[in-house]
């Protein structure tokens, strides 16, 4: 990696040097990985891992252990620069998802998708700290609408790859995985040495910190890692395990969301900065409590694979929105607090995700339906904790409830 250059004097950079460039190429990297391991895992598991609903569960909470354990980057940046981080886990995300298929049993698949989590939950700790960092607050929504947008266009080459080529070449899981996992590290390590070491004007704090006025934030962040957890483990399973879906087809679905995701987020970027970060999420939760009772609705009364696969679609459409949690962060915090919050956030979001997906595995197996109501539980309380944010947050008014608060020092 070359020289650090500070964050003000990188406008003098070629444009494909600057730090906001860094922020699309990475952006376009992790989902090559990330997301064809995604694409093919409820197949691989059920063809090749022989997984039940259980099993299934297990797989992810061990997932997310490295997510619950996020709050470790604090001490990793103390001698690593958070940039340089990055791309250590972006290569590590690459390189266990391309070993991925060469572990077929149960202890083997757990064990690479511990290390590939490793390498996903470290990135996408220190990217959120990165953005926040980089972007000016007036531009954040919208830019962030369009790094969704890059990751959704690399991820749809990836898939549509998938789509065109499994079955006419009757492509192995190993072939794909190998390709896709490699291309990610081969992107960070270019990026590794292409681009200088950009400092932010604000020195992070480095050691772990909780504030109180920051327990809205928390809070939001517990509860879309809680419900986020539902969707991600189970609907995916559903397609596979209901209906039948093979990979191609799965995968094909995958293709409609980024299609969405490439036309939607940038959108919904303009509409956060224009509407405000309350109505966007409150938008967003009341959009997921009508998906997840239908979800449910599948199961209680028999609803047919074309609205399962509608639901899919605007479920993933409306998790886009959740860029509006990270500017309503932007917006409330201490330039300094960035990284060491993006940390224990991430643990925040990852505390149910530890146990829920392996409980709830037990519950599919009773009831799937009662899986989805819940969801939609947690979406509901997610829209009562998203109406107390204000119109214009910012630090001394993180809630509705600061007017009504004596000012005091920050903590």
């Amino acid at each position: 990696m070359n020289k650090a250059i500070p964050l003000d004097q990188a406008g003098s950079l070629p444009f494909w040097r600057r730090p906001v460039a860094l922020l699309f190429l990475m952006a376009a990297a992790m989902p090559i990985a990330f997301a064809t391991w995604s694409a093919l895992l409820n197949n691989f598991i059920i063809e090749v891992g022989k997984f039940d609903g259980s099993d299934n569960g297990w797989l992810h909470t061990v997932r997310e252990i490295p997510g619950f354990l996020a709050i470790g980057v604090i001490a990793i940046i103390v001698f690593m620069r958070e940039q340089v981080l990055a791309l250590v886990s972006l290569i590590l995300l690459g390189v266990a998802t391309a070993l991925t298929a060469f572990f077929p049993s149960m202890a083997g698949i757990l064990t690479i998708t511990m290390l590939s989590s490793i390498g996903f939950h470290y990135y996408e700790t220190v990217n959120q700290s990165l953005q926040l960092q980089w972007l000016p607050k007036d531009r954040a929504p919208q830019v962030l609408g369009l790094l969704l947008a890059a990751g959704s266009a690399a991820t749809l080459l990836a898939y549509g790859l998938i789509v065109l080529t499994w079955r006419a070449f009757d492509l192995s899981y190993a072939f794909v995985y190998l390709v896709a996992g490699g291309t990610t590290a081969l992107i960070a390590v270019f990026a590794f040495f292409a681009y200088p070491q950009f400092e932010a004007p604000n020195p992070q704090v480095k050691r772990m910190i909780l504030r109180k006025r920051y327990w809205l934030y928390y809070a939001l962040q517990f509860m879309s890692g809680a419900r986020r957890q539902i969707f991600i483990v189970f609907a995916g399973f559903m397609m596979v395990e209901k209906f039948g879906f093979d990979v191609h087809e799965v995968t094909a679905l995958f293709l409609i969301n980024l299609v969405f995701n490439i036309v939607v987020a940038p959108l919904f970027g303009r509409a956060v900065a224009h509407f405000g970060e309350r109505n966007a999420l409150a938008f967003e939760y009341v959009g997921l409590v009508c998906v997840f009772l239908a979800y449910g609705g599948i199961y209680y009364f028999g609803w047919g694979v074309v609205l399962a696969a509608v639901l899919y679609v605007l479920d993933h459409m409306f998790f886009a929105l959740a860029l509006a949690l990270k500017t309503y962060f932007q917006k409330i915090a201490d330039p300094g607090d960035i990284a060491p919050t993006a940390a224990v956030a991430f643990t925040i979001n990852h505390i149910a995700a530890v146990f829920l997906p392996a409980m709830l595995g037990y519950l599919w197996l009773v009831s799937p339906g009662s899986v989805f109501v819940l969801a939609a539980s947690m979406a509901g309380v997610s829209l009562c904790l998203a109406l107390l944010i204000p119109r214009h947050p910012e630090p001394g008014h993180e809630t509705i409830f600061a007017r009504f608060v004596t000012p005091a020092p920050a903590e």
